[in-house]
């Protein structure tokens, strides 16, 4: 292969290819903690030390040394060059290849000299800074010390016209070179060159290769504008990269990440020890910057400004991240307007507090609206939930739906057949036995919100006493052993009992025969008899659909979380005898088929 690959298309094929997946095709990997381990497949070893990470997106054999990502593995393997391992996955993964043929030498040189530039430029910044003591002290009064400020590069841009200009061109750069990085700029009907960064406190942005792509700069005094960013280049398109995304690179766990608006966010929080959080660029987030948040972070977690701005851009982001397959989570500081605010007034204890606090994106939807009008007041409850109900019409689960007119319902005063009204329109149809409804005069239903996979059991059920075909249906596609309440599973054997007396099912005896059982759960009663089950039609069968999914992935997490404590105890033994071990790689491989059927389930429901 001769052609040229642009970044673009390596960036691609390095998104969509999972090293795990990738690995497994060679050789068996199995679950061992957070990470898979086999057999090196580049020296012959017995015991498997040969570790593979789905988080880091890396493999590292601790016997031979070898180690990487997917296209390293790759190259290694097949025998490959770079460029050849590139189109090898990108065959695989289905990713187009544009070469460009005879390779462009000149892009290359062009691209290794900006970045040269770039990194001097930076020299010269960072180099300003140790000389001056009014924007050093302006870092350390903002509890930036000497180590962050190395492992940053900040630096200072001195307040003349054209020191950066003359650096650079002692350096042997030229006039439109330094000027196509947008770091000079040329005065008006003349000749003559300034530098477009003066006195300000610099921010080198670096990617993850370690080249610096551009620059943001602070002023010190009150001049605008407040921020200065590099202007789009030939080497720097800000849609693509994230400031901060190098430490995290080298030092983050992947377990979490934070997007934050500023530089000095991003700064603050690692100085106080949170080393995985970075900054958009002063742009709205974009589809290539939410997969590199994918990418780097297990957990993403949204911490921008708090003003009406910030509240914007955190719903656009939101949107952008659902799309990528990430349910993001939103860290709200109250009164504070960031995380540097937030920092200057408190410990990063208070801080790790809101994060553990942080909400879902539907619950900080909510909360915006909470904070928007006067729920105290008739008029304000009234705007906030048709606002509320907007948000749970948009929902795609009916399960999710439910659980949240609860919600409201329960918060606002409100009954929920008028949240109901608001949510579906008069298409709405409710599933009810009505006649058990006066015969309820027990407790009222419990005001904590039964987990989804209750209420999935409780909807199947009362779809079953509904409609004789709902319950044909149903006990053919789940079984009794997949209902995890046992009390569910006592009134589905009385069901079958009736059903098979009889065509049509005796709700009155029904009722009175769930009645008698020992210790049922009156809430639970409540719930099936009097609760409606609220459905469109037209969307019936996508709602069993849901609920049956709901069950058996519950079923599978339980099963799983068992599998996973027995791991761990026997992890714990120093010394295991071989029926222990023959146990625990029967173990292992059983979680590794089970994560396996759980995200074909989740993929094919796409949730």
């Amino acid at each position: 292969m001769t052609g040229y690959i642009n970044d673009e298309t390596i960036e691609k094929v390095r998104d969509a290819a999972n090293i795990v997946d990738i690995i497994s095709d060679y050789i068996p990997l199995k679950k061992s903690g957070g990470n898979y381990v086999g057999l090196c497949p580049f020296h012959n070893e017995k015991t498997p030390s040969f570790t593979v990470s789905d988080t880091k997106q890396f493999f590292h054999c601790f016997g031979c040394g070898e180690g990487g990502d997917a296209l390293a593995f790759i190259m290694k393997k097949e025998n490959l060059t770079f460029p050849e391992a590139v189109k090898f996955l990108a065959d695989k993964l289905g990713i187009t290849v544009e070469e460009e043929t005879p390779r462009n030498e000149k892009l290359y040189q062009d691209r290794d000299r900006g970045y040269d530039i770039n990194r001097e430029a930076a020299r010269f910044f960072f180099s300003n800074l140790t000389k001056e003591k009014i924007p050093l002290s302006y870092l350390y009064q903002r509890k930036i010390n000497n180590k962050v400020i190395k492992q940053f590069g900040l630096g200072y841009s001195l307040n003349k016209w054209n020191s950066l200009h003359k650096y650079l061109q002692d350096k042997g750069y030229k006039n439109e070179e330094i000027e196509k990085l947008g770091l000079i700029g040329k005065k008006n009907n003349s000749d003559e060159y300034y530098d477009k960064f003066r006195n300000r406190i610099m921010f080198p942005i670096i990617d993850t290769k370690g080249r610096v792509i551009g620059f943001g700069g602070r002023v010190l005094d009150n001049s605008m504008p407040k921020y200065l960013n590099s202007q789009e280049t030939f080497i720097f398109n800000k849609g693509n990269h994230l400031y901060g995304l190098n430490l995290v690179n080298k030092l983050s766990d992947r377990k979490r990440i934070i997007l934050v608006e500023g530089y000095m966010d991003v700064i603050s929080l690692f100085s106080k020890g949170i080393n995985y959080a970075v900054a958009s660029l002063g742009t709205a987030l974009t589809e290539r910057q939410a997969k590199l948040l994918k990418r780097y972070g297990e957990n993403v977690y949204i911490c921008y400004d708090s003003d009406q701005a910030g509240i914007n851009a955190t719903n656009k982001a939101i949107q952008i991240l659902l799309k990528e397959g990430i349910e993001p989570k939103v860290v709200t500081l109250g009164k504070f307007k960031d995380p540097d605010d937030f920092l200057k007034e408190n410990t990063i204890e208070k801080f790790e507090n809101r994060l553990n606090e942080a909400l879902n994106y539907i619950d900080f939807r909510i909360h915006v609206n909470k904070q928007k009008y006067n729920i105290n007041e008739a008029e304000g409850k009234i705007k906030f939930t048709i606002e509320i109900a907007k948000i749970i019409k948009e929902l795609k689960s009916p399960i999710e739906k439910d659980v949240y007119i609860n919600k409201i319902a329960a918060e606002m005063n409100i009954s929920k057949e008028a949240i109901q009204k608001e949510v579906f329109g008069n298409n709405i149809k409710g599933v009810e036995n009505k006649n058990f409804k006066e015969k309820l005069t027990i407790s009222p239903v419990r005001t904590i919100l039964p987990s989804a996979s209750l209420i999935a059991e409780i909807d199947l059920i009362k779809l079953m006493i509904f409609d004789k075909e709902y319950f044909d249906i149903l006990i053919r596609e789940v079984s009794l052993d997949e209902y995890e309440n046992l009390e569910c599973r006592e009134i589905l054997k009385i069901m079958i009992e009736l059903y098979q007396k009889a065509e049509d099912l005796d709700e009155d005896l029904l009722y009175k025969r769930v009645k008698e059982l020992p210790g049922i759960d009156t809430g639970l009663l409540s719930l099936i008899f009097e609760r409606p089950i609220n459905f469109l039609p037209e969307n019936i069968d996508q709602m069993i659909k849901d609920l049956i999914t709901t069950l058996k992935i519950n079923k599978l997490e339980t099963k799983r979380n068992n599998i996973k404590k027995e791991i761990e105890e026997l992890e714990r033994k120093s010394v295991r005898n071989s029926n222990e071990d023959e146990r625990f790689l029967k173990l292992c491989i059983e979680l590794t088929n089970l994560n396996k059927e759980l995200n074909l389930m989740r993929y094919e429901e796409g949730r």
